[in-house]
């Protein structure tokens, strides 16, 4: 039984060199994550997981790790301009509250039809005793 190797992603320590936006341990050229980033970023260049994994991983030139990490920190709204990632969800106390108000709705409606509130247990199984 042949064992595969598993190649870990590694933080790169104090004394390796680093490009712009790397942040882990540069693969060897035949490892299968390597292959498989690097040539759907030569056949997507715009696709945005190709460009943050070969950005992270150091596996381009310098020049075009800096190219793409402006790109990114725009993207995910980290200065460099025309941000767009300041979408916020809601806190989690007005999700709370939210929620809190749908179950009085539910109460409300209730009220108003007069029908009851069950468990859905009654009836389940009984034949007509």
């Amino acid at each position: 039984m042949a064992e595969e190797a598993v190649e870990e992603a590694k933080e790169l320590g104090d004394g390796e060199v680093r490009k712009p936006g790397q942040k882990f341990v540069t693969p060897s050229p035949g490892f299968s994550d390597r292959v498989f980033y690097e040539s759907l970023l030569a056949q997507r260049p715009d696709s945005h997981m190709a460009q943050e994994w070969c950005v992270q991983y150091g596996v381009l030139s310098v020049e075009r790790a800096e190219e793409l990490l402006v790109q990114i920190n725009r993207r995910k709204g980290k200065g460099g301009g025309g941000g767009g990632g300041s979408r916020k969800s809601p806190s989690k106390p007005a999700a709370k509250a939210a929620k809190k108000r749908k179950v009085e709705d539910d109460t409300s409606v209730v009220a108003e039809t007069g029908l009851g509130v069950s468990s859905g247990v009654e009836g389940v199984g009984s034949v007509g005793v």
